[in-house]
């Protein structure tokens, strides 16, 4: 838990712990693959799964469009990790969305 927690506070120093915790208990199965674990900015399926399964379903956001944006934004501001972690990735779009409360 502690990893995932310094993985998101590379991008945010004052990340709570109870959201990230939040975001690893939704996630759960998945995070046991280190391919599931992971979200790839190159793969179209993987961003439209992310949209409609985090963006739209969990975090009720209703256009399509904005959670494209934001998920491209995320997709932006970790670029420079070559491995993104599909936590601290559902944590960014929330946090863009001004969803984390809501978690």
């Amino acid at each position: 838990m502690a990893d995932y927690l310094a993985d998101v506070r590379k991008y945010d120093a004052t990340a709570s712990e109870e959201v990230v915790n939040k975001i690893v208990k939704h996630l759960g199965i998945a995070l046991r693959n280190r391919d599931s674990s992971l979200v790839s900015c190159s793969d179209s399926s993987e961003l439209d799964r992310v949209r409609t399964s985090w963006c739209m379903k969990k975090l009720g956001q209703t256009d399509a469009a904005k959670c494209d944006a934001v998920i491209e934004t995320v997709c932006e501001t970790m670029s420079g990790d070559r491995s993104k972690s599909r936590v601290t990735f559902y944590y960014l779009v929330a946090k863009h969305l001004g969803q984390l409360s809501e978690l």
